[in-house]
Formats: C-alpha cells, sequence, structure tokens
C-alpha cells in the first residue's frame, strides 16, 4: 500500500505542476465569454477533476492577472449576498489567449512526440 500511496503522491505532485502551467490561460478561456466572479470560475474548473483547484489559488491568480491588464474588474451588488467582483478579459487578454492557443497544439504535440515510445531523431 505505501508504494501505491507514493505514487499517487508522484502523480498528484506532476497533475499539480501541469495545472500551475496552464491555469492561468484556462482562466482567461473561461472569461472570453463575459465576465464571471471567483467562485464561479472555480465551480467551472472543478467540472474537469483535473483542473479543479481552490479559492485560495484563484484569487491571487485573478489578481495578477488584473495587475498585468489581462483583465479587468467590476463590482456587482448581488440579489443574495454580497457585492461580487467581476472579472472580465481585456483586449491585453484576449491577445494573450489568441497566442496561447496558436501555440498549444505545436507544444501539445511536441510533448506528446517525447512520452510516446519509439525511435526519435
Amino acid at each position: 500500500m505505501v508504494a501505491g500511496n507514493a505514487r499517487d503522491s508522484a502523480q498528484s505532485q506532476v497533475t499539480s505542476q501541469l495545472r500551475k502551467g496552464v491555469l492561468e490561460f484556462c482562466v482567461l478561456a473561461l472569461l472570453r465569454d463575459g465576465p464571471r466572479y471567483g467562485v464561479e470560475l472555480v465551480d467551472h474548473l472543478a467540472r474537469t477533476p483535473v483542473m479543479a483547484t481552490s479559492q485560495g489559488t484563484i484569487y491571487p491568480l485573478l489578481s495578477r492577472l488584473r495587475r498585468s491588464g489581462l483583465v479587468d474588474t467590476e463590482l456587482r451588488e448581488s440579489s443574495v449576498g454580497p457585492s461580487r467582483r467581476y472579472y472580465d478579459l481585456t483586449d491585453a487578454g484576449r491577445a494573450a489567449l489568441e497566442q496561447f492557443s496558436d501555440g498549444w497544439p505545436a507544444f501539445r504535440d511536441a510533448v506528446d512526440h517525447f512520452l510516446t515510445p519509439g525511435d526519435r531523431p
């Protein structure tokens, strides 16, 4: 059982590192169709278990995106509780998402190339 736990822990670390590398762009993609608030983003990410993250991760990420000029924020009243801060893509955010989207297939294919057993030039 211990070996299985070690393997699960190692896999969890790999998944965590991969998620950190792409989470920013997944959030930008979720904002592509319109503004969302933080908990809504966490809920959408959780629908794909490998992308599930916490509010403790998403809010610092959203702050970095705002400081980088990739998202804007707007405080909106809520009918079911306190006001919510909504995040929306800026033109720079759309451009960053487009650049990532353009480069992703080649990057994914390159990683797949190295992970596939066989002869490599």
